[in-house]
């Protein structure tokens, strides 16, 4: 299909990247964020890109595009040739002993960050680099692995490493569980923007039908914990987040937890092993068997 193309005829390099990130991503959103640019920068880019090859590379609406045939052909190709140029510049500058991950805001910033100096105090040979990673997405260009809160379906994969099984509550402060004693649920409700559809999980995993009311959104998990823990509301939160929160008494679980079909885990890059890698891995397993188990829902929880 892309025959015609010689050396001299290929397309922009920005074009390629962005047609990549947002293949790969699923989202010209989560492509903007991978890439540092605008939603319309990346949109532009496609179009562009579609313009010099003469062909479709996304179809259908807007907010559900999938790749047409020419784009699953293309794709693939394009990840394989920016991660071996992403590999061979890692290698290069890092000597075997850097190591790059994207890890997502609200694990970096609530359980991985905190315990980063147990890490550093093992192995100062090791240099970490951290980037953000979208919310939505499972790899990173130029990242070695990421770490985020994964589906169950996602953990057979050979390259994923599980590290904590994850459980959801309700969340508050006790001045809060205190006044809505009678109904926590009947608090006002915080929600994030990157987890928007975690009230309903609960929900669903808890076997409770919640009756409407509005919530109010937060852009992070983070920041709705934060929100929880000024006493704004009642937030669905994972365990690993607020362990800590709880166990010194600053926000209280009056439904307990229950276990999601999901878990924290380590996705490495394909060709990113090193030997950084694997100490990083042993050490994050290691830090995830110390989480305590979570409170478990009461008797007389719906």
């Amino acid at each position: 299909m892309f025959e015609n193309l010689t050396f001299g005829a290929l397309p922009s390099l920005n074009a390629l990247r962005a047609f990549e990130a947002m293949a790969r991503t699923g989202r010209a959103t989560a492509a903007a964020e991978e890439l540092h640019v605008t939603h319309s920068a990346v949109s532009r880019q496609v179009k562009a890109l579609e313009a010099s090859l003469g062909v479709r590379l996304f179809q259908g609406p807007k907010h559900r595009l999938t790749l047409t045939p020419a784009g699953q052909e293309l794709a693939p190709a394009l990840t394989r040739a920016f991660d071996e140029i992403a590999a061979a510049v890692r290698r290069l500058k890092s000597e075997g002993e850097d190591l790059h991950l994207a890890v997502n805001a609200s694990v970096s910033v609530k359980w991985l960050i905190p315990r980063l100096g147990d890490f550093a105090a093992k192995h100062p040979d090791i240099q970490l680099h951290l980037e953000e990673l979208a919310s939505q997405a499972t790899s990173h260009r130029g990242a070695q692995a990421v770490v985020r809160i994964v589906p169950a379906t996602r953990l057979a994969d050979p390259l994923a490493s599980a590290f904590i099984p994850n459980h959801i509550g309700p969340v508050m402060t006790p001045a809060l569980a205190e006044r809505f004693a009678r109904d926590p649920l009947a608090a006002p409700r915080l929600s994030s923007q990157s987890h928007p559809q975690g009230w309903a999980i609960w929900a669903a995993i808890a076997g409770v039908e919640l009756a409407p009311a509005p919530e109010q959104p937060f852009a992070h998990q983070h920041f709705a914990m934060d929100a929880a823990l000024a006493g704004l509301g009642v937030a669905i939160l994972p365990w690993p987040l607020v362990a800590q929160a709880v166990a010194e008494g600053r926000l209280v679980a009056p439904l307990g937890f229950r276990r999601a079909e999901s878990a924290f885990a380590l996705l490495a890059a394909p060709g990113g092993e090193s030997r950084a890698l694997t100490v990083f891995r042993k050490w994050l397993t290691a830090q995830g068997r110390l989480t305590p188990p979570p409170p478990a829902p009461s008797a007389s929880a719906p």
